[in-house]
């Protein structure tokens, strides 16, 4: 999701600049107008930056908890341990 808007972002700006280039002129609010527009599509783009599941997908969460487990070494002696058990 992030390379398409990624790259209609890129697209839009190039068919802007390429098709109508005209001088920069600031009259009746356009400052106020590109402002507020660069700001918008700044958080859109800034979202899908942050929408980042990694490698384990979308809704993946790990609930993992420590557990005190004994067990026997090869001399026959008992130890406890702490294991990390995750679902």
């Amino acid at each position: 999701m992030m390379k398409f808007v990624t790259l209609a972002a890129v697209a839009a700006l190039t068919m802007t600049v390429a098709i109508a280039p005209k001088p920069a002129q600031a009259e009746n609010g356009q400052i106020a107008a590109g402002v507020i527009g660069g700001l918008a599509v700044g958080a859109i783009v800034g979202s899908q930056m942050n929408n980042n599941h990694g490698y384990r997908g979308r809704g993946y969460a790990r609930q993992c908890v420590i557990e005190r487990r004994d067990y026997e070494d090869r001399y026959g002696r008992l130890h406890v341990r702490n294991v990390r058990v995750c679902n």
